[in-house]
């Protein structure tokens, strides 16, 4: 009996932990507003250097989260988007990203 509570134990808490990890789409939708300059605009393409800008309604959160972070660190490099990521903080970027996820595509 001690094993099986502590199997249910287990399953609450990871289940906990992805629920608070989770980001806020009504927080990430005032937080992101500025995003849907060039990310909410169909076929945008940017004047120099000249590059197709990618629409983000309805991309998976785990991705805009990972590629928000990667621009953050330096790891993925692109200016504006290095500057833009620069002061998110990870619930930021979970609440970007869990609005962007909700948003039609």
């Amino acid at each position: 009996m001690n094993s099986i509570l502590r199997i249910l134990v287990l399953i609450t808490l990871l289940t906990c932990v992805q629920a608070f990890a989770a980001g806020d789409a009504e927080r990430g939708e005032i937080r992101g507003e500025t995003c849907l300059g060039c990310h909410g605009i169909a076929s945008y393409t940017n004047v120099y250097p000249t590059y197709r800008v990618p629409k983000l309604g309805g991309q998976h959160a785990e991705y805009i989260s990972a590629a928000l972070k990667g621009y953050r660190s330096g790891e993925r490099s692109h200016p504006t988007m290095n500057a833009q990521a620069a002061g998110l903080s990870d619930q930021d970027i979970e609440d970007i990203a869990a609005y962007f996820a909700s948003i039609a595509k």
